[in-house]
């Protein structure tokens, strides 16, 4: 069990494409989408997670996460159950200074949202900011994908 430190911001545009060290698609369903206590399956090209996040301090900054490696049929098995609304996307990363980014470029219902998230060691650590980078949306709970999975960015 740890914290998760992380901050949140749009994409402008995308040029972050070329920096990119990997592109992996992500299925993802909520079993409760609730934000204090969400519990999320994830399907990835080659493994799969069971994943429960907390309720985030003020900031929206930094928030209890628990994970734990499951099997993809298992995974299957949840997504079916999960609540309506699955969440698929492309994630990359891209290396930044000292830090990497992990922007997800949403499908379906949320296509056209680019956002990127960047995990700290402390909530006033210094990160470098590129250029493709927006508006910071850290805390704001319509950008967490378990608000995304009931109010999709293309209903916005």
């Amino acid at each position: 069990m740890n914290k998760e430190i992380e901050r949140k911001f749009l994409v402008k545009n995308q040029t972050f494409k070329k920096d990119s060290l990997n592109r992996n698609r992500i299925v993802q369903g909520y079993l409760n989408s609730n934000p204090k206590r969400a519990v999320r399956v994830r399907i990835t090209k080659d493994s799969a997670y069971l994943t429960i996040k907390g309720i985030g301090n003020n900031s929206g900054t930094t928030r209890f996460e628990w994970e734990k490696e499951i099997s993809i049929e298992e995974a299957n098995y949840l997504l079916d159950i999960c609540e309506k609304g699955i969440v698929e996307k492309y994630r990359y990363r891209v290396n930044v200074g000292r830090h990497t980014y992990e922007i997800d470029e949403f499908l379906l219902d949320n296509k056209g949202l680019l956002v990127a998230e960047v995990e700290l060691q402390s909530e006033d650590e210094i990160f470098e900011k590129p250029k493709w980078l927006g508006n910071e949306v850290t805390g704001e709970i319509k950008y967490y994908n378990s608000e995304l999975s009931k109010r999709p960015y293309t209903l916005w």
